[in-house]
């Protein structure tokens, strides 16, 4: 069966400086190799995102490319780095413009363009703050349509307190980071497997006339 994961890497760096998360990135390419998944990265600075809750901010917005890429994805892995404890100002970018998948819901079924593709996260940094960037991102890409397997997240970062990133700390030879990579990876993998089989059916308009009807307000 044909899979293909996209990563949006959501460093501040832009091509062809050095990342990290780029090199973070690289060691979950590989794994997915092995399971014969198609990868695709997209650094996100090196496109002209603009800020925005919509599918298309128009004057050159760079996010209706990289939003197609998703759409032909079954899979997508949101890689942040860490600043100030939290995940950059680029993932924050992408959630907010996420948001836009709302109005291309199904007429029919209310089912978004992102419902049966799985979504999972990576963080990497020098500083804590991954368990906050992971559940942050892990609660907007379910409310987004994606759907999130048993562990999929993975990060790096070292001991406490400032010191080498991921390149310099050799964080690709990481038995926690790269175990919950290998975590991650096989469970997208197989439940992206499984909504290519079984996709959803729920058609959110009828569940939502259905709750209407045990609601007394509108929202």
């Amino acid at each position: 069966m044909a899979l293909k994961a996209i990563f949006l890497n959501c460093t501040l760096k832009k091509s062809p400086e050095t990342s990290n998360t780029e090199a973070f990135i690289g060691q979950a390419q590989k794994i997915f190799a092995g399971l014969d998944v198609e990868t695709e990265v997209v650094r996100v600075v090196d496109h002209n995102v603009k800020f925005g809750n919509s599918s298309d901010e128009d004057k050159g917005d760079g996010w209706p490319n990289i939003l197609q890429k998703v759409k032909e994805s079954d899979i997508m892995i949101i890689a942040t780095p860490i600043w100030r404890g939290d995940r950059s100002a680029v993932a924050k970018l992408v959630a907010e413009r996420f948001d836009g998948i709302w109005e291309e819901a199904d007429e029919e079924t209310g089912r978004y363009p992102t419902f049966n593709k799985v979504g999972g996260v990576m963080v990497d940094g020098n500083e804590d703050g991954a368990k906050k960037a992971i559940s942050s991102i892990c609660f907007d890409l379910s409310e987004h349509g994606f759907t999130i397997p048993v562990n999929a997240f993975s990060y790096y970062v070292g001991k406490a307190g400032p010191g080498p990133a991921y390149i310099e700390a050799k964080g690709d030879k990481h038995f926690f980071t790269n175990r919950n990579l290998y975590h991650m990876v096989y469970n997208m993998v197989h439940l992206a497997k499984v909504l290519k089989e079984i996709p959803y059916d729920t058609n959110i308009n009828d569940l939502n006339k259905k709750a209407e009807k045990i609601s007394n307000t509108k929202d």
